[in-house]
């Protein structure tokens, strides 16, 4: 087994969920702030509590190795929503595309080594 694919993809697990706990800490914690924020970006904010919900659900499927299926839904749901995010933050022009940026580039990598220490 190549230790050095299970470091990269805990290290980019890891980044990915730093950013998106830190999102999910600001839905639940700072309201206030994430509301006008998504006023501005034209989303209804009765999403605020659901998304971050479904968040922390998404981070107990990517870190559960046992839950194959349900991993990769949780890998796609993420992909979307940062997608999203970045080109959300982009046409507002409001400078907050580099936080997506860089959740975007560590699911991709997560994404890529977890299939490769899969198959080890």
């Amino acid at each position: 087994m190549n230790i050095s694919n299970k470091i990269i993809y805990y290290v980019a697990t890891g980044i990915f969920t730093l950013v998106m706990l830190f999102s999910a800490g600001m839905y639940f914690f700072n309201h206030e702030y994430v509301k006008a924020a998504f006023t501005s970006l034209g989303y209804p904010t009765y999403l605020i509590y659901p998304y971050a919900t479904a968040k922390l659900v998404g981070f107990f499927a990517i870190w559960n190795p046992k839950f194959y299926l349900i991993k990769e839904w949780a890998y796609s749901a993420f992909f979307f929503a940062v997608t999203l995010a970045f080109f959300a933050h982009i046409m507002v022009g409001d400078g907050e595309q580099m936080a997506a940026v860089i959740a975007w580039l560590s699911l991709v990598v997560s994404y890529v080594f977890s299939k490769r220490i899969k198959t080890e």
